[in-house]
């Protein structure tokens, strides 16, 4: 870079192109981010709570598998500019929204994070006073105990992000063993209790005929694509790391919707177990474990699932909205500035409603964030790959006045294609009759605001 652009407001060293020597990653290390990310509580969570809501194993595991296919597609899209410029998420968003416009988009993307870091930081919180529970039984008489330790597994995220991401680099390696251990455990302990896969296996969709399914499978694969919409945008922040294109396709091409769907389903099987032991789903671990009368298997396991917990929230919700809230003021907010504001942010979020119940985080959470998502992937995937044929002018993506100003940094036909996309999506939230757009929110929102910005935008950019 040269010096003016590091004299740029819009510049900063976490903001810039990744150098030659720190483009690192293989294929084994973008597969093993995926394992690393896919293995998680929330992975449980989402596969858990289709059967909850009524689906048998089968439909379950096909929309888990579906969805992840399908979001894969989006992914490697956006991965591809990250790779070949080395650029994070908001710095390739300026190329379409504008160089200040960008903000609307980064914004967006943070915002979500915050919601995911706090929804992994009250698992991380519950799994805290379940635990102490099974050391102090009275202390599940106490009536604000899993808000109090949901506050002390918040510290020590904060402390995590004030010391630097490097601090808990040492857990990266076996946190998803860990998942894997727990889900493992999980898996033997239902085999044995429901007496054999048979059992589980058996317990019947409560779908009776396909329009009944449709009409539940539409929002859920709409959710199960939203779960990763997210990353879907800011995967930039990380294939910028890429050795080569190829690589980085193949690590996620084989990585995550395989590991999403064998881990999805131990909690597709355990949950399906609950009903046969308990007669009712029970979709969230903690909860079962919380069942179990081995105060030696409840504490090793919730241990796990803290060490893990952690990890993947500071790997997944820390790292791109600290690098979109220093978007916002380059020279003012770092990335440690950054992961701090996500931290306050994610309480703000109230992640206790988000979890409060199966209907909530798959049609509520899910739904409604990617009716935002969708759009904005709609958009920077048209810009690059049908407006600027895959050439980005690398320089003024840092610079006031150059090819990305648009209209005193805002591109407002992106901005206007963004509201029109997620409008469109959002009407079926409040107007019955468009009920449908809202069940396919990240699609409906995607296709309109693609279409929106290819037909705004001038027609010399795509000669």
């Amino acid at each position: 870079m040269t010096q003016s652009i590091q004299s740029s407001p819009l510049y900063n060293e976490d903001l810039a192109p990744a150098s030659p020597t720190r483009r690192t990653w293989g294929t084994y290390n973008f597969a093993a981010l995926w394992i690393s990310m896919s293995v998680n509580i929330l992975t449980y969570m989402l596969a858990a709570s289709l059967i909850q809501g009524g689906m048998n194993w089968k439909q379950a595991l096909f929309t888990v598998f579906l969805g992840n296919t399908i979001v894969l597609v989006p992914m490697l899209l956006n991965s591809h500019p990250g790779a070949k410029y080395g650029i994070p998420f908001p710095v390739l968003a300026r190329a379409s929204f504008g160089v200040l416009g960008a903000n609307f988009a980064a914004v967006l993307r943070a915002l979500v994070a915050c919601g995911w870091f706090g929804i992994q930081t009250w698992i991380g919180g519950e799994a805290i006073s379940t635990l102490l529970a099974v050391l102090v039984p009275s202390w599940k008489d106490f009536p604000h105990a899993t808000a109090v330790c949901f506050m002390a597994f918040w510290l020590i995220n904060l402390l995590v992000v004030l010391k630097g991401i490097e601090y808990i680099r040492i857990l990266q390696g076996i946190s998803a063993p860990i998942l894997l251990g727990v889900g493992l455990l999980l898996l033997g302990w239902a085999y044995h209790a429901a007496g054999g896969f048979g059992p589980m296996f058996s317990v019947q969709s409560k779908f009776t005929t396909f329009p009944m399914f449709l009409k539940f499978l539409i929002p859920a694969l709409n959710g199960t694509v939203g779960f990763w919409a997210t990353v879907s945008l800011n995967i930039p922040d990380f294939t910028r790391f890429a050795r080569n294109q190829r690589e980085q396709v193949i690590g996620q091409a084989l990585a995550l919707p395989t590991t999403m769907t064998l881990y999805s389903f131990v909690g597709i099987v355990v949950t399906s177990a609950t009903v046969v032991i308990y007669g009712t789903a029970i979709w969230d671990p903690v909860q079962l474990l919380s069942r179990f009368h081995s105060p030696v298997v409840v504490v090793i396991s919730l241990i796990a699932i803290l060490l893990a917990t952690l990890n993947v929230n500071i790997g997944a919700n820390v790292v791109s909205p600290a690098n979109d809230f220093s978007n916002l003021w380059p020279r003012g907010i770092n990335f440690r500035t950054g992961g701090i504001i996500t931290c306050f942010m994610g309480v703000a979020m109230m992640p206790w409603k988000l979890l409060s119940d199966y209907g909530t985080f798959i049609f509520g959470w899910l739904g409604g964030y990617a009716a935002f998502l969708g759009p904005v992937a709609g958009i920077m995937i048209c810009d690059y790959f049908v407006i600027r044929r895959r050439e980005l002018v690398l320089d003024d993506l840092y610079l006031r006045g150059g090819t990305y100003e648009y209209s005193r940094g805002f591109n407002w036909k992106a901005i206007l294609a963004l509201a029109l996309g997620a409008g469109v999506a959002l009407s079926g939230f409040v107007i019955p009759a468009t009920k449908f757009l809202y069940a396919y929110s990240w699609f409906v929102g995607f296709v309109v605001s693609f279409s929106a910005y290819w037909l705004s935008m001038p027609r010399i950019l795509k000669k």
